[in-house]
């Protein structure tokens, strides 16, 4: 069990790690882990075949919501601090879907992946801050899956 302080401190530590305030810092972690996993599941089922890597998707979302689920499952496919060339890219995202650009363009726009100019791709280093309508897109999944899966290419690049 944790002392009022000691959660304090673990807000804090979340806070320094995603740059969020002190009260989204909390609602993130207070946030039902498992209850968030089915609510994205229950999102993305009716748009997928198979799972992990045999994922294949049937087709991409109208909806905005199911749409980020979708791309929250393509992004565990790269790795965070690794970077990729666009064909790498497309070769990942192939398997899921025949329009990886739509996809990769997809990816890019909800800033989960970023690229420069030479056509450099990589996982974006650190969630990105969501308000408004993208914030109802996305949903616990992100808030609390996202964080972790960046923190593991942290702790790979070091």
């Amino acid at each position: 069990m944790t002392t009022r302080s000691d959660f304090k401190t673990i807000v804090r530590a979340c806070m320094a790690r995603t740059g969020e305030n002190y009260t989204t810092a909390r609602a993130a972690l207070e946030l039902d882990r498992e209850a968030a996993r089915i609510a994205h599941e229950r999102l993305i089922r009716p748009h997928v075949e198979g799972a992990g890597e045999h994922l294949r998707l049937l087709r991409i979302p109208a909806r905005r919501r199911p749409r980020f689920a979708v791309l929250l499952e393509l992004l565990a496919r790269f790795v965070p601090g690794e970077t990729y060339t666009e064909t790498q890219v497309n070769a990942i995202l192939r398997p899921v879907h025949d329009d990886v650009a739509y996809l990769r363009r997809e990816l890019i726009d909800y800033r989960l992946l970023e690229r420069d100019s030479l056509g450099t791709y990589w996982v974006a280093p650190r969630p990105p801050v969501r308000d408004g309508n993208e914030a109802q897109e996305s949903g616990d999944w992100e808030r609390i899956w996202l964080p972790d899966f960046l923190a593991v290419g942290e702790r790979k690049t070091e």
